[in-house]
């Protein structure tokens, strides 16, 4: 006999036309929900995100199919990437059956399901079903029993777990009732093909065929009623995110990681800087908040969150949902807390963990560009201060222009004012100018530039801020203001490659400038070290050290640099002991977002809890590569009671302490 079975086996083929009428009328109702919502996503301002429209439908699917999101983090990753399969196997199942029964087989007499194929067909329908049960009871005790700290239980986490277990298990049951009064009798080689569906059966098997065709046609007419339920809630309850997070992956980001919106603070007419309500964000905003699927992942990561801060970045993403479907015209700086925004540290950890594309740090950076530039609020005097100071004296400290070149006093390094021909440009930054400990930072560079012979140059007198902590702050207005002196005198110096010790410079003056027109080259030393060192250009003496190391967040996940610092600290002689948080997950230390401008003043210190990570590694040294992040160690060494026990050191120190015999003759000469 071959292995085949009867499709609408004892409910009949009368069930055809009732059965695609009430599933017309399903997806109705579901399509009107979407189209509810979509009027609400349309309150936000336009923005192009169908743009490289084939490189984002290929991110989409990938991402999709592929769960490459979701499996990023061990725990609930996994299973619910199962469950995703499983449930997308037995729905291509469906529609093979509902093909065959209802077009090839009536159409042409064609049958698909016969055969190895239908053997085939059985068993990994069955497999699938089998995994994805198991995965829904694993996430269901994780989620109602086993509860992690700050995930949230509501109506409808109930709603999908109950109903999503249900069209499973009545599917089972409908076809094991089916196979008991069939294949169990006919034909049970054939039943052995559907292991779950077997075992079903024998629990049914004692039963009259009068008793199976009864049961058999409850659980089929219950099963597909719960499907038309689960298809009719989908816009209604989280299950919408089946369809708002794949559409995510496709409206996706396609910009260097970070990006902001640059205003046009000359267009004439515009009365409103910032995001007061929801309507002043843009459309993806606001979908971000249907595509969430409150997994807390990047609340997990927020370093506000995990230092007893209010900020929440899932919740500020769902409290923007809740304004635009509630009350549009509300406040959603009150709703969100001003509290809230002001100790967002801009690390991006939230983003680059979240599962579904969510874009939060931009909504927190434009309700704070309102808060600066239409309320003049600023997180405290002291940062008021320090802007006040950008803006007279072009950095945060009020330290007089003349004195930002002070540090290179005695160094073979050119001021580009004087004339001199240089192969880079190196950007100093605020601190590296004035801070009297990143200050050997920076002469620990030109050290190393000329160890490898590369004639390096300073602005000088005529630097200025970059103005990232400002921007991060909300001050769009000053930070372009500086940027474009900035612009204009680079261009003006012919400048093509630029270094930069700071990645908050480095993203500004590479990412962020090239919107204000500054096409120069821009790299951080670390990448530039390294090149020189796998070059042959600079050679160092390794000395053996133990070592942790910190990856700032402006360099590792702004832009992806992890390896390459790690090899520089290799080639020097170091044994590295990793932190728990680490590369792309890396801990922030606390100054980002232009919280290096503010005190801390709730919750418990992020510098100190960074710095109790690294010296829970039993290495001596801590070593970063920024000079918020150094200055935030050095802090944190001393506030967390950490004073000789743990050393914190920038990369540049350690490889210009070990610059080989040849190389230290060439920085004396040179300095001579």
């Amino acid at each position: 006999m071959e292995a085949t079975r009867e499709i609408y086996w004892n409910v009949g083929h009368g069930v055809v036309l009732p059965m695609y009428l009430l599933t017309l009328i399903a997806l109705a109702v579901c399509g009107y929900g979407f189209y509810q919502r979509v009027a609400v996503y349309r309150q936000g301002k336009p923005l192009d995100r169908l743009d490289n429209l084939g490189e984002r439908v290929v991110l989409m699917f990938r991402n999709m199919l592929g769960q490459i999101k979701v499996l990023r983090v061990a725990g609930p990753g996994l299973p619910h990437g199962i469950f995703f399969w499983g449930f997308a196997v037995l729905f291509i199942g469906t529609l093979l059956v509902m093909l065959q029964a209802d077009f090839t087989q009536p159409v042409f007499g064609l049958v698909l399901l016969k055969g190895s194929f239908y053997k085939f067909y059985s068993v990994a329908l069955d497999l699938a079903g089998v995994f994805a049960l198991l995965m829904l009871f694993g996430l269901t005790l994780r989620r109602f029993l086993f509860r992690p700290e700050g995930l949230k239980i509501t109506r409808d986490d109930y709603l999908m777990h109950l109903l999503l277990t249900g069209i499973i298990l009545t599917g089972f049951f409908a076809e094991g009732v089916r196979i008991a009064a069939t294949e169990l009798r006919l034909n049970p080689g054939l039943a052995g093909w559907s292991p779950v569906g077997l075992l079903v059966a024998n629990q049914f098997a004692q039963l009259d065929s009068s008793s199976l065709k009864q049961l058999h046609t409850l659980w089929w007419w219950t099963h597909f009623l719960l499907v038309l339920g689960f298809i009719v809630s989908i816009p209604y309850s989280k299950f919408r995110h089946l369809f708002t997070t794949p559409a995510n992956y496709l409206f996706t980001d396609l910009r260097p990681k970070g990006s902001l919106a640059t205003i046009n603070l000359e267009e004439e007419g515009v009365e409103q800087f910032g995001a007061e309500k929801v309507t002043d964000l843009t459309w993806k905003d606001i979908f971000d908040a249907d595509a969430c699927t409150s997994c807390k992942r990047c609340q997990d990561r927020c370093p506000a969150w995990n230092t007893e801060k209010p900020l929440s970045p899932m919740q500020v993403v769902q409290q923007v949902g809740e304004v635009a479907f509630g009350n549009p015209q509300g406040s959603l700086i009150e709703k969100v807390g001003n509290d809230v925004l002001w100790s967002c540290t801009t690390c991006r950890a939230c983003q680059e963990i979240c599962p579904a594309e969510v874009e939060h740090v931009g909504k927190i950076v434009e309700m704070r560009r309102n808060l600066v530039l239409m309320q003049g609020e600023f997180p405290g005097e002291e940062v008021m201060v320090a802007v006040n100071n950008v803006e007279v004296n072009g950095n945060p400290f009020g330290m007089a222009y003349a004195s930002r070149g002070d540090w290179s006093h005695g160094l073979q390094v050119q001021q580009l004012c004087d004339g001199a021909e240089v192969d880079v440009l190196y950007f100093v930054g605020c601190y590296a100018s004035f801070d009297k400990r990143n200050q050997e930072v920076a002469r620990s560079f030109v050290k190393i530039c000329n160890a490898a012979g590369v004639r390096v140059g300073i602005l000088g007198k005529e630097e200025k801020c970059c103005g990232e902590p400002v921007r991060k702050l909300g001050n769009e207005y000053l930070y372009q203001m500086t940027a474009q002196e900035n612009i204009e005198l680079i261009k003006g110096y012919g400048i093509k490659k630029i270094v930069t010790t700071c990645p908050h410079c480095l993203n500004t003056l590479g990412r962020d400038y090239r919107d204000l027109g500054l096409d120069a080259e821009v790299e951080h030393y670390t990448v530039f070290i390294d090149r020189l060192m796998r070059e042959g250009k600079l050679a160092i003496e390794a000395h053996q050290f133990d070592y942790t190391y910190h990856d700032s967040c402006y360099i590792g996940r702004y832009q992806d640099i992890v390896q390459q610092p790690r090899n520089i600290l290799h080639e020097a002689g170091g044994r590295i002991n990793e932190m728990d948080k680490s590369g792309k997950e890396s801990f922030c230390c606390g100054a980002g977002g232009g919280r290096i401008l503010a005190e801390e003043k709730l919750g418990t210190r992020i510098n100190v809890k960074r710095v109790k990570m690294a010296e829970e590694t039993g290495a001596p040294v801590l070593v970063s590569n920024c000079p918020f992040c150094l200055t935030m160690f050095e802090d944190g060494i001393k506030t967390g009671d950490c004073e000789g026990k743990l050393q914190a050191r920038d990369l540049a120190e350690i490889v210009a302490e070990r610059l080989q015999p040849a190389s230290l003759s060439k920085v004396l000469e040179a300095s001579r």
